[in-house]
């Protein structure tokens, strides 16, 4: 599988591995594929760390890192002096402690700290801009940034140390405006994708990018086999972007109890929601879900940051009760992820998963020359 792609990041096959679990992004580089560690997560001083790691057992292979960096947030987040946990709405917080009491889950405690302040401002430009000086510090072949154009210093910073940019998006125009900012590669991500998306379908989106940018276009987004990835290549994509496809894999760190709930949902079981993040996301259909978009009592959702963390922070009691057993917490437990959950009925360790992508991929083309010789 040679194309722009391969040659550019020096990978043997263009196949992207989204995750949050440095475990994924290593088993997936280690195997011939592109792991792209997810960095929102992590702190400057956490995530040197999670690379390091990476570094230790890749072998020199090439891998990337992504950055969450929105068009457009919440104004409280650009000024330092102020408190983003104290920003959020009170009724916001009550609203999060009824649920709890309406499931049956232990009421959390008040989020305060400057830790969670810290953690929202990681989704802000300056953030972003942190995590990816300690990203240039370590070998990676790519810096993704999603959301938005990727900041003009962000660019700089990785043209100087000669690693490319690769960027999200959700339209034509969207596209258009990440080549304008700097972006090398345009990720297509339709709206049956996990995570923030935008509404076209990968089918639709994926051709017409390719048609409006003249940089390499990976498609993400609906991808779960090789047939997928056949199909991405017809469109004109150089490569494909999974995300889902990894969380239920023997390395990913989903906690069981969600792990089984992804095994057991079908592709009608997924919805596009603000509830965890203050953006459009797809994510696992749940209780949560429902409260927040459908339910008389809901106050809406915050913009972004202040959603997140006020999401998160009850996502970590959630995923707690939940391992323990709560059906209440196991009714609300959800988690981003794409149409695709309704191909995901096993588990399997990420490399085999890799394999069995290739694997699908060379039959389908088989098949496909057949049709086409007979």
């Amino acid at each position: 599988m040679r194309t722009r792609i391969t040659e550019l990041l020096g990978v043997e096959f263009p196949l992207f591995a989204f995750s949050h679990c440095r475990d994924v992004v290593a088993a997936v580089t280690g195997a011939g594929g592109f792991g792209v560690l997810g960095a929102v997560a992590f702190s400057p001083e956490q995530l040197d760390r999670e690379l390091s790691w990476i570094d230790e057992r890749v072998g020199g292979r090439p891998y990337g890192v992504d950055v969450l960096v929105p068009g457009r947030i919440a104004e409280v987040a650009g000024d330092p002096r102020e408190s983003l946990v104290e920003a959020i709405p009170d009724v916001h917080r009550d609203f999060v402690s009824h649920l709890f009491r309406k499931y049956g889950v232990p009421v959390s405690e008040r989020t305060s700290g400057s830790s969670a302040d810290e953690a929202g401002r990681r989704v802000t430009a300056e953030g972003a801009t942190g995590l990816v000086d300690v990203a240039l510090k370590h070998p990676i072949r790519l810096i993704a940034s999603a959301l938005g154009p990727p900041p003009a210093a962000m660019v700089e910073k990785a043209r100087a140390a000669g690693v490319p940019v690769a960027a999200l998006v959700g339209t034509v125009e969207h596209a258009r405006r990440q080549v304008a900012a700097g972006a090398d590669i345009i990720v297509a991500q339709g709206g049956e994708a996990g995570g923030h998306t935008g509404e076209i379908s990968t089918m639709v989106l994926v051709p017409q990018v390719v048609d409006a940018v003249g940089v390499p276009v990976l498609a993400a987004g609906g991808i779960a086999d090789g047939r997928q990835v056949a199909a991405a290549l017809a469109l004109g994509a150089e490569g494909v972007w999974c995300g889902s496809v990894w969380l239920t894999t023997e390395e990913a760190e989903t906690p069981p109890a969600l792990k089984r709930k992804l095994l057991a949902a079908g592709s009608l079981d997924t919805v596009r929601s603000r509830s965890r993040t203050g953006k459009p996301a797809r994510q696992l259909r749940s209780a949560w879900t429902d409260e927040w978009d459908d339910g008389l009592e809901s106050p809406g959702s915050l913009p972004m940051p202040l959603q997140m963390l006020l999401a998160e922070a009850a996502h970590t009691r959630i995923t707690r009760a939940a391992e323990s057993g709560n059906p209440g917490a196991q009714a609300l437990s959800n988690y981003f992820v794409g149409q695709v959950v309704g191909q995901l009925n096993q588990i399997k360790p990420a490399r085999q998963v890799l394999y069995d992508l290739l694997t699908t991929y060379a039959t389908t083309l088989n098949r496909l020359t057949t049709i086409n010789n007979s």
